[in-house]
């Protein structure tokens, strides 16, 4: 070792004693820390266990609650089967007593006896219709409701052309408007952004109420004229009927329909004056006028030219009437209430004779209490398409032959 070895190891024992003092006070300050930690974890400790506590208390006085409430709930359950059953035991006896006699909803006897308001005036016909199909079926029940979607407002209509392409959907909205909004397909028309996926038809004059119908190819709709139903001058009575061409966009055909003193034929659908219908057999009107303001009229029209083939005056009456179609030549009448109720089918007019009043049946719709502003039967698929309050409703029809018993 050289002579400058004490001296180093003098300088680093003289920087020893203050490391060490250091690491002292170090080793305090953790321990303080430390401690305090512990009584922290402590304090959170005891804290979970009232906690603990205090939820196991909560829960046993729960328990004894929530048994009680879910008795409660099973006897509410069990009550409102209880009323459901007797409000369908109930529906079937007056089912099974207005089958006993049929007429009586639409037919007032006193006033075909006595010939009152009931007796029509000349140029009515009134001819048995003469079938041009095999067609022969009438309905038997409202076999199923499907709700698609709701779009527009409470009046509308939504409908398939029974002669054209079995997906297009067009939808009319409104009971005076001038656009109708066309749907590639089914489920086009139920997204959520629905309006986006849909072309625009507009046609050249707005249509009145919801009588609309699409029926091969075209748009036919009945049109106020100046002076038309509801204003004045000389056509103050009167409706013009229009053919529409969809895909030229063009009108092809026009005519003022062969009724004087139109008024709305439903007494619950104030908006609508003629009614257009397809079937089986074709085109059809209902209407009603001021001859007889109690009883709806039924027209067999000319698709091609608009003219008005045959007439008939039907039994059915205009009070409390909501909407109607046509299914193989017959006329079934849509009756509810105000405020609206369960609709129901409660006249029915068979324009060939062979449907009898004690063969029809008068089926209830599925329960929904609304009112339909339109009503649209696709002979192709045998069901209507329904216009409920905004709601657009698919009703399956089960059919059976006009010749059987109810």
């Amino acid at each position: 070792m050289g002579p400058r070895t004490p001296l180093l190891i003098l300088f680093l024992l003289s920087w020893l004693g203050p490391l060490q003092g250091q690491q002292h006070h170090l080793v305090e300050y953790m321990e303080r820390r430390l401690a305090a930690l512990e009584e922290r974890l402590a304090q959170c400790q005891d804290q979970s266990s009232r906690h603990a506590a205090e939820l196991r208390d909560f829960k046993n006085k729960m328990l004894p609650l929530l048994e009680v409430a879910e008795k409660e709930r099973e006897a509410l359950r069990t009550e409102a089967d209880t009323i459901s059953g007797r409000v369908d035991r109930l529906e079937r006896e007056v089912d099974y007593l207005e089958t006993q006699n049929p007429a009586l909803p639409c037919v007032e006897v006193d006033e075909k006896v006595t010939g009152g308001p009931g007796t029509k005036g000349k140029g009515r016909r009134n001819e048995k219709y003469d079938m041009i199909t095999d067609c022969g079926y009438t309905i038997s029940q409202v076999r199923s409701m499907k709700i698609l979607k709701r779009f527009g407002g409470p009046a509308g209509l939504w409908t398939k052309d029974p002669l054209g392409p079995a997906e297009k959907i067009y939808v009319l909205d409104g009971t005076q408007n001038d656009t109708a909004f066309v749907f590639p397909r089914l489920r086009d028309f139920t997204l959520a952004m629905a309006a986006r996926k849909a072309s625009r038809v507009r046609v050249p004059f707005p249509w009145v109420g919801t009588g609309q119908l699409v029926y091969g190819g075209f748009l036919y709709y009945a049109r106020r004229p100046p002076g038309g139903p509801g204003g004045g001058g000389e056509l103050q009575n009167t409706l013009q009927l229009i053919k529409f061409h969809l895909a030229n966009r063009t009108v092809v055909d026009s005519s003022v329909f062969p009724a004087e003193g139109l008024i709305p034929p439903y007494g619950l659908t104030a908006d609508t004056y003629i009614d257009l219908a397809a079937d089986e057999e074709g085109l059809w009107a209902v209407y009603a006028t001021r001859e007889d303001d109690r009883h709806l009229c039924l027209a067999k029209l000319d698709p091609q030219t608009l003219d008005t083939e045959q007439q008939w005056d039907t039994p059915c009456p205009r009070e409390n009437a909501e909407a109607a179609f046509v299914i193989c030549g017959t006329l079934y009448v849509v009756y509810n209430t105000r405020p609206a109720s369960r609709a129901r089918i409660q006249c029915s007019f068979d324009a060939s004779g062979t449907l009898t009043p004690e063969r029809a049946a008068l089926p209830y719709f599925p329960r929904r209490y609304g009112a339909h502003a339109s009503l649209r039967y696709n002979p192709r698929e045998r069901q209507l398409y329904a216009w409920d309050d905004g709601y657009q409703i698919v009703y399956k029809l089960e059919m059976r032959k006009k010749e059987e018993e109810v």
